[in-house]
């Protein structure tokens, strides 16, 4: 028996996204650019998807782009907004820390805005980053390490009084809790399939009416000439049917994994001593719990709970063999140990309080265990 928290990662499908992209793929096989019934059944597929995304985000179906997964939206999002400088959270996922450096490449000035200690970025010093040539500001809507939520619509306030324009890496929070982009006042907004219980390789860029964006990729009229390529049919078949069942029980999911979350925190405060929660004093996805647990090696941690049943990841990130201290945990103000001591624990549908009370059962034997072996553990305590 295995437990899952890792939903920040990957979602499993959900039966609701399984059973459409099922049905695209055996019904809606015709290319959707193709005018025989074939085709224009596969149209519709994707035409119905882009209404459940649209009506998700609070945006009209027509402002929705297909991409295959937020990685690409993010991408679209700055590499197709020309601007001679952009400003990014210095927590932003790769998608958008790695397409800011490109960007650099090309020669385009890229600004980092800071964040505090909670890991929310601080909004009085990204308006002072802003420049009369600054064409973008990008910046994640609920962090995927820590879940804390960024005041976002005051940066879209201060984007509009520069001149410039605001996207959001949505790929967390859109699954976590309401999004409206309207009101938000962002101009582009990512979300990705396998955050929200469809399968990888399927995800959007909401494009407000109006902001040009150039296309990344070449060969086709596709996606109102904003993405060229086949669509995904089955992918975003499954993508649409994600996005009706969070529009219908998103609100409800939250309050559940709320609790579940607050009862792994307090679970985890109270059992196991030298432990905080990172971002603890910030507003956060609901879903999201990152817990220092002082004098551990995070990998070590979750290697253990892996071979008790349980799935959970690190503040770090592996690269080539080597782990190294999670550049948002830093930003935040950790040391590097801190940071890589600190675990994600991230709850989603599958979960309910039988798990939680059994992964605080197995962490407690765990961290006791590692911290018996670790010389970086204060063992007078």
């Amino acid at each position: 028996m295995t437990f899952y928290f890792d939903h920040n990662a990957s979602t499993p499908v959900s039966e609701e996204a399984l059973a459409a992209m099922t049905a695209a793929a055996r019904e809606a096989y015709g290319n959707p650019s193709s005018i025989h019934a074939q085709g224009q059944a596969a149209r519709q597929a994707v035409d119905a998807a882009r209404g459940g995304v649209a009506a998700l985000l609070g945006a009209s179906p027509k402002e929705i782009v297909f991409t295959s997964g937020g990685t690409e939206a993010d991408n679209l999002a700055l590499l197709g907004v020309e601007a001679r400088h952009v400003i990014v959270s210095a927590i932003e996922h790769p998608a958008v820390l790695g397409a800011a450096s490109e960007l650099e490449r090309r020669g385009v000035a890229v600004s980092l805005a800071p964040v505090d200690a909670n890991g929310v970025v601080d909004v009085e010093a990204l308006r002072g980053l802003v420049r009369p040539d600054t064409g973008l500001i990008s910046v994640m809507h609920a962090n995927n390490e820590t879940g804390a939520i960024q005041p976002i619509a005051e940066m879209a306030a201060i984007a509009r009084e520069g001149g410039a324009l605001l996207h959001s890496d949505g790929v967390q929070a859109a699954a976590r809790m309401p999004v409206d982009v309207k009101a938000l006042g962002v101009d582009l907004y990512s979300i990705s399939g396998h955050k929200v219980g469809a399968p990888k390789g399927v995800g959007a860029l909401y494009v407000r009416e109006g902001v040009q964006v150039r296309g990344q990729l070449f060969g086709g009229r596709h996606e109102r000439e904003r993405r060229a390529g086949t669509e995904n049919v089955p992918g975003i078949a499954a993508l649409g049917a994600a996005a009706r069942w969070l529009s219908e029980h998103r609100d409800e999911e939250r309050g559940r994994v709320a609790a579940l979350r607050d009862r792994l925190e307090q679970g985890v405060l109270a059992r196991i001593p030298c432990t905080r929660v990172n971002s603890a004093a910030a507003p956060r996805a609901a879903n999201t719990a990152n817990i220092v647990f002082e004098g551990l090696e995070g990998e070590s941690l979750v290697i253990a709970l892996d071979l008790a049943g349980f799935a959970v990841s690190t503040g770090a990130a592996c690269s080539s063999g080597a782990v190294h201290a999670s550049h948002v945990l830093l930003a935040m103000g950790l040391s590097k140990e801190e940071a890589r001591a600190s675990m994600r624990f991230s709850l989603g549908r599958t979960n309910d309080e039988a798990q939680v009370d059994a992964l605080l059962d197995a962490l407690e034997g765990a961290v006791a265990r590692l911290r018996k072996l670790s010389p970086a553990y204060d063992h007078a305590v």
